[in-house]
């Protein structure tokens, strides 16, 4: 890649949620975008800003995270400008935080090309992560074009959003990349099974590449009142005074996703199919899967982990000494913090309301 497409490419992560059904490896102090929640020595927020290495400049990565991660976001990426971390007073969904992020690029480089990517997302194939970014960042440099990544369903899966696409015809510029039909919700088990016989029915990763100038336009024709927030703070990005003012204005943006405020809406949106061993980790059941097993299934995260007579369960006590499970089929074992859960893993949808419990 040369140089001065290099300099156009911005990367922005978001990192403001607070995993709820991570309890108690995530807690609201220390949410799992910032846990080695792999046990591979990287927390999520790191490995999703080591799989842009080399596609864009490190002055170039932008996080948004709420006020009380700036510590966490500094410690754990300490390449990234502090000025490059932009704070959210409250949160208010994907579609303000998207717009705080572009117009605070714009008033940097308004010819930037972005993508926008969550922080607590896995992917396998880093190679062809890089490949299939890197190839929409050129076709968004080119065009007026949104693009969404469409990951291929490999199971019925009711947890993701889907993106329905028109494989029909691919566009002239770019062989890879197809016209978005529409984006489907998430669905119950028999329409996730519709949708995976069909071929054209693709996960929605919530990964988006647009030009700074494509997704701003956008703003200020299908979000009016969140764009004049934005537009109205432009003479002081980058001043003392902008965190001021956002504690003062993001309260009053509307709690939308991007994906209701503009994504459903716009016209040139396409999308991007790609195989690239994705995952959202959005239950334990899925860091399971992601998870390296042993003979009877169980996945093992921690120092000195010993199970006797078990099977298929998922073991995180990262800070333990020394932890025997016998006689256990099916659970899950977290430690963290003086918390201790145990939990079937088939009841793990109930771990958000344990959590809640006093």
């Amino acid at each position: 890649m040369n140089k001065m497409t290099d300099k156009r490419n911005h990367i922005v992560i978001m990192a403001g949620g607070i995993g709820s059904r991570f309890w108690p490896m995530s807690t609201t102090e220390c949410p799992k975008q910032f846990i080695d929640v792999l046990g591979v020595g990287r927390s999520l927020l790191q490995l999703t800003y080591d799989r842009f290495q080399g596609i864009c400049l490190p002055e170039n990565i932008w996080i948004v995270t709420n006020k009380k991660y700036l510590e966490l976001c500094r410690e754990q990426l300490p390449d990234v400008p502090t000025e490059n971390i932009l704070l959210e007073p409250c949160r208010r969904n994907t579609a303000p935080c998207i717009a705080y992020v572009s117009w605070r690029i714009k008033s940097k480089n308004p010819k930037a090309n972005v993508v926008v990517t969550p922080s607590d997302h896995i992917v396998t194939d880093t190679v062809e992560f890089q490949r299939v970014i890197t190839s929409c960042l050129k076709f968004t440099g080119e065009t007026d074009a949104i693009v969404t990544l469409g990951m291929k369903p490999n199971r019925p899966e009711t947890g993701y959003g889907y993106i329905q696409a028109d494989l029909s015809v691919s566009s002239p510029r770019n062989k890879e990349i197809f016209r978005v039909d529409s984006f489907r919700e998430k669905p119950d088990i028999e329409t996730a099974k519709k949708y995976v016989q069909q071929n054209n029915f693709f996960w929605n990763a919530g990964v988006f590449i647009w030009s700074v100038s494509t997704i701003v336009n956008a703003f200020r024709v299908y979000q009016p009142a969140i764009s004049k927030v934005f537009e109205g703070m432009e003479h002081i990005y980058g001043t003392p005074e902008e965190q001021e003012n956002i504690d003062k204005c993001y309260p009053e943006c509307e709690n939308i996703s991007v994906d209701y405020a503009i994504m459903e809406k716009a016209e040139e949106i396409f999308v991007c199919p790609a195989n690239f061993g994705w995952s959202d980790l959005g239950t334990w059941g899925s860091l399971v899967e992601q998870s390296k097993k042993d003979l009877y299934g169980n996945s093992l995260i921690g120092n000195d982990i010993r199970l006797y007579d078990s099977h298929n369960c998922i073991v995180h006590t990262m800070s333990e000494k020394q932890v025997i499970i016998q006689g256990l089929d099916g659970y899950i074992i977290a430690e963290n913090d003086n918390r201790l859960l145990i939990c079937k893993l088939s009841e793990e949808q109930r771990i958000k309301q344990f959590s809640e419990q006093k």
